[in-house]
């Protein structure tokens, strides 16, 4: 059984005032012991990420930002890697992608991050990630990270109001009523599958945000997803947000962790 698990893991793992939270970061990541880690918000993270790689036993491939903070994506042997790289296209963080041999065939996992202010860009990025979906030519592939969007079946109008107008904007259009839900939509049109809804209905609506840690932007949303090919969808055994422990403090995100019914190759 493959474990594959996104986190938003906050800044690289340091808080503007100083504060280090990767002793925690590492201590939630081996607990799960996932065979494949997508990562986002990784601040200054250009030159020091093969050393946290390192404490986790996992192999990293990194895509930088020219705006924004890089992504990676984290591989633990024995998987073998086929290829690896980043999208190339002017994402406000990044999109890392890499392809790993499996007894299936060759699984490819995007890392990303949408822009977080807005919509618009969101859903052109989003677009961005469905060609580079349509061009791996595979029938195994997840997209997975924080895409800063509310998801397009739910009704999001009472969590919105309490938040502060400049964060509330964010998950609006242009109007200022409408909740803008385009570029989880486009991703699900294009095709993908969002695996929260094979969680069995365990989590209280799969809520990544805010955690204990904190998060004023942030109102009990679900805002990272895992979103599968439909063959790698029917793979998927279980899901679940990570709660509890070191999980509560060790960002403002907390992992989302996927069991897939497939062996290293």
């Amino acid at each position: 059984m493959l474990r594959v698990m996104t986190w938003n893991i906050r800044t690289g793992g340091r808080d503007g005032g100083g504060a280090d939270r990767r002793d925690r970061i590492v201590s939630v990541v081996t607990a799960q012991r996932p065979d494949v880690l997508a990562l986002q918000e990784l601040r200054g993270m250009d030159a020091t990420l093969g050393g946290l790689a390192d404490r986790l036993g996992m192999e990293a491939y990194l895509a930088r930002s020219c705006f924004g903070q890089p992504v990676a994506v984290l591989v633990r042997p024995p998987l073998r890697v086929l290829r690896a790289g980043r999208v190339r296209r002017p994402f406000h963080h990044a999109a890392a992608r890499v392809q790993v041999a499996t007894g299936a065939g060759p699984l490819t996992v995007f890392s990303t991050h949408l822009n977080p202010y807005s919509g618009g860009r969101r859903r052109m990025e989003a677009d961005w990630l469905a060609a580079a979906l349509r061009r791996t030519g595979g029938e195994l592939a997840l997209l997975a990270g924080d895409l800063n969007t509310l998801e397009p079946t739910a009704d999001h109008t009472a969590r919105l109001a309490g938040l502060a107008t400049p964060y509330r904007r964010r998950h609006l259009r242009r109007d200022g009523r409408t909740v803008d839900t385009r570029a989880v939509a486009r991703l699900l049109d294009a095709g993908l599958v969002d695996l929260w809804p094979r969680s069995g209905g365990d989590e209280p609506g799969g809520l990544t945000v805010p955690t204990r840690h904190g998060g004023a932007e942030f109102a009990g949303m679900r805002l990272d997803y895992l979103l599968a090919t439909p063959a790698l969808a029917d793979r998927v055994r279980a899901v679940r947000v990570v709660r509890g422990g070191d999980a509560d403090s060790a960002s403002d995100h907390y992992p989302v962790l996927a069991e897939v019914d497939l062996t290293a190759g």
